[in-house]
């Protein structure tokens, strides 16, 4: 509550401008009552939009969208909701009740980021695969996806891309042999901060 204005911040991750919109006109449904629905949302370098829903012009969607990109987040929209309490706040109030919602829901929802983990594969004797195992399973540098047996057993492990070089020096000094890794697939994975 702010000067018995009462705001509420709903955010939620996009992967598009589409998506955004829908989610914006989710909340705006859902809150059809309030005073206002102010919005921003950045889904990438090109598409950044903001509306202050008839509040003065900038003294919420861009405040709004400032924080968004001060916390260099992408893929996300904000809505604002605002059930007016009978005093008003002038702009500077409204633009710090606004962008106060916003920095608020960010720290309470937390922060993520985004890093490619690669999937890579090393063949090994199918018949000594088992002992290894327990030995991959005891270190923290990275997780075992898969294994694949066939003639050769052919296990596959997931880290991030950048652990490559340190995973095969890893490898070879605790198998005693030298390992080289195949790279099988990408993606990205979110990590909090």
């Amino acid at each position: 509550m702010i000067e018995k204005s009462r705001f509420i911040c709903s955010l939620k991750k996009v992967h598009s401008e589409a998506e955004a919109q829908e989610f914006i006109k989710a909340v705006k449904k859902e809150f059809w009552d309030a005073t206002h629905n102010c919005s921003a949302y950045i889904v990438d370098d090109l598409a950044q939009r903001s509306s202050d829903d008839g509040e003065p012009s900038g003294t919420a969607g861009i405040p709004m969208l400032e924080v968004l990109r001060k916390n260099g987040l992408t893929e996300t929209a904000a809505v604002v909701t605002r059930y007016f309490g009978g005093i008003k706040l002038g702009a500077g109030g409204l633009v710090r009740a606004y962008s106060g919602s916003v920095a608020g829901a960010v720290k309470e929802a937390g922060l993520a980021q985004k890093i490619l983990l690669g999937y890579y594969s090393f063949l090994y004797d199918v018949n000594s695969v088992g002992r290894i195992l327990n030995v991959l399973y005891q270190q923290q540098l990275f997780e075992i996806a898969d294994v694949q047996y066939d003639l050769r057993a052919k296990v596959i492990l997931k880290m991030r891309a950048e652990q490559k070089a340190e995973a095969e020096a890893w490898l070879t000094e605790n198998l005693n042999q030298q390992i080289e890794l195949e790279q099988e697939g990408t993606e990205f994975a979110e990590v909090a901060l």
